[in-house]
């Protein structure tokens, strides 16, 4: 059985494995707010050189103009907002953070079936997200949801390579959200709340870390999902994969109803519920395969409590 060690700074200060989440959490949304926004106005007041008054005056004329340089800036805020304080805040817990963070292989079954998994739960988390989209929501938070489709569609909008867009808008943030969210914050859940509460914990701030509250309980669910096969797996791999393929399918057709090659609203889209049960049936049954593919060696003890100077993998 191999472990890693828990002699980092923050555990010589004895900070508490969830205050240490909590904090970490915090933290990653001021930088990458911050981050992506000094960048992309920096892109267009310095780089390209468009007067303040200009921007002041028509914001979403010039967002829609630059588009590219919005991409740019989500993307710097990904890295230097979460992947890279991610890995900082592991390090300050674990000489040993790679293993701390799950970075190793898995089995390629277990990948496979968890994006079979991932198809068959879409229909389900899309009918979570339109059934919750009826609530009557205040219309202060409609409002600010439709501002943020709005720059997703402007985006959309442009002509950019198809790989650009996927690299992106898909591979960047599955890698940048997963490293905080399943490697460092669902570590730091587990240790202090156990298996089950840290991928709970995982997945809901997750799905409220979004900004969409009429869509937190649908990225919940995919966020627990996401929790859960990095916890059977021992593996952060699958959680990545599985996370790019459900972005580039949401890239890919909020594209092409932004577009008007497809007439649907990709957000409210009406799954029919028994297409929703019969996804939700099929999901469960590959969870049960996903169980069985991963093997007893990847079990983990997730309290540590058990080892105060080590947590065994």
């Amino acid at each position: 059985m191999s472990s890693f060690p828990l002699d980092g700074r923050l555990e010589r200060a004895a900070l508490h494995p969830l205050l240490a989440a909590v904090l970490g959490l915090l933290l990653a949304f001021i930088l990458f707010q911050g981050i992506s926004t000094l960048v992309a106005f920096g892109l267009i007041l310095v780089w390209h050189g468009v007067p303040l008054a200009d921007v002041v005056a028509d914001m979403p004329a010039v967002l829609e103009a630059y588009a590219g340089d919005l991409i740019v800036a989500n993307t710097a805020g990904q890295v230097f907002g979460l992947l890279i304080p991610a890995l900082l805040f592991a390090r300050l817990h674990s000489s040993g953070w790679p293993k701390m963070m799950r970075v190793r292989p898995a089995p390629a079954a277990f990948m496979v079936v968890s994006v079979l998994a991932l198809l068959a739960l879409i229909p389900v988390v899309q009918a979570l997200g339109a059934w919750a989209d009826t609530w009557p929501w205040p219309e202060s938070i409609r409002n600010f949801e439709q501002g943020q489709m709005d720059l997703i569609e402007r985006i959309l909008l442009q002509d950019f390579p198809l790989v650009f867009s996927i690299s992106m808008l898909a591979l960047v943030p599955a890698i940048c959200e997963e490293f905080l969210f399943r490697g460092y914050i669902q570590r730091q859940a587990e240790r202090a709340l156990g298996a089950l509460s840290g991928v709970l914990f995982s997945g809901i701030v997750f799905g409220l870390y979004h900004l969409r509250l009429t869509q937190a309980l649908a990225l919940s669910v995919l966020g627990i999902y996401l929790a859960w096969i990095t916890w059977r797996s021992g593996s952060i791999l699958p959680a990545i994969v599985v996370h790019f393929v459900n972005n580039s399918l949401a890239a890919v057709l909020g594209k092409l109803s932004a577009t008007g090659q497809i007439e649907m609203d990709v957000e409210t889209f009406q799954v029919p519920w028994s297409i929703a049960v019969g996804g939700l049936v099929v999901f469960s049954f590959l969870v049960v395969v996903l169980h069985r593919t991963a093997g007893a060696s990847s079990a983990e003890p997730l309290r540590s409590d058990k080892l105060p100077n080590e947590l065994s993998l």
